[in-house]
């Protein structure tokens, strides 16, 4: 009996292993398993070409002064959201016109938010302008452009339009001294 103890055999304990000895992986590539230090992404600013300035339209003194106005009486004026959109997520928050016989919002409680109104309206001669000052008009190819005045029209490519195109397009812009609205990254 005595020989049986000895026949078994011993376990040895292991060391747990320190914190310097762990190893975390930060970041493992797809292909491979190996362990690769994390790169933070850093978006790098997209700098404008020095040579091109903005252009700027040719404005009245009236027409100017409306803008100003319709800046601030934008910054003043209520977010229009749409009846009870804070009780049903299903209904979003855009305006939509209260019809309901019993509708608080329709009848004008004051708890109610305001609704959109006739006096909330901008100055007449600013209206549908962008806000830099430009009449906004909606381009598809390089014909298109031949018709904008560069005073005092500016040009919105349409979101169908292609990479190529848009890139003539722009080219095209520049040569001919048109502001380009949603020029992007190209």
């Amino acid at each position: 009996m005595a020989g049986d103890e000895s026949e078994k055999p011993k376990t040895v304990k292991k060391k747990a292993p320190t914190e310097k000895a762990v190893k975390k992986p930060v970041a493992q590539d797809a292909r491979s398993k190996k362990t690769v230090p994390a790169v933070k992404a850093v978006k790098k600013p997209v700098a404008q070409d020095a040579s091109r300035k903005k252009i700027k339209p040719k404005l009245s003194k009236e027409v100017r002064k409306d803008l100003e106005k319709r800046k601030e009486r934008k910054d003043s004026q209520p977010a229009f959201k749409r009846g009870e959109w804070f009780r049903y997520k299903k209904l979003g928050e855009a305006w939509r016109r209260p019809r309901g016989v019993t509708n608080k919002m329709r009848r004008n409680r004051r708890y109610r938010p305001p609704k959109v109104r006739i006096g909330f309206g901008k100055p007449a001669s600013v209206r549908y302008l962008h806000s830099s000052g430009f009449r906004e008009v909606l381009v598809h190819n390089l014909k298109d452009m031949e018709s904008i005045d560069p005073r005092v029209q500016a040009a919105r490519i349409g979101s169908t339009v292609g990479t190529r195109k848009r890139t003539s397009m722009i080219e095209a812009a520049d040569k001919k001294g048109i502001r380009v609205l949603n020029r992007g990254a190209l």
